[in-house]
């Protein structure tokens, strides 16, 4: 089951999710999840609308492998996101409901 709190800032839900043992980066690791995504699962979302610019949304997620791996991705909605990964995530939180 997915948990969606909501925190002030991105860095404040990071905060939250660092204490709570999600220390991987996959945005800097987004190739494990793109191999394996059935391999990973979101425990935690945290959406963020911005007031006067779409630009400015951004999710942050808490995800869990398998093997025990905890860690965030937040993905943005500009133009130079990796938007293969924030689909493949979507779709894990679709499946995940």
């Amino acid at each position: 089951m997915t948990r969606m709190y909501h925190y002030a800032t991105v860095s404040k839900a990071l905060d939250q999710l660092h204490e709570k043992g999600f220390t991987c980066d996959f945005n800097l690791n987004s190739d494990l999840i793109k191999k394996n995504p059935e391999k990973f699962e979101i425990v935690h979302v945290y959406r963020y609308e911005g007031e006067s610019d779409p630009g400015d949304e951004a999710v942050v997620y808490g995800i869990k492998s398998t093997s025990g791996k905890k860690g965030v991705y937040v993905a943005g909605f500009s133009a130079d996101s990796d938007q293969e990964t924030a689909m493949l995530l979507n779709d894990l939180t679709i499946k995940g409901r």
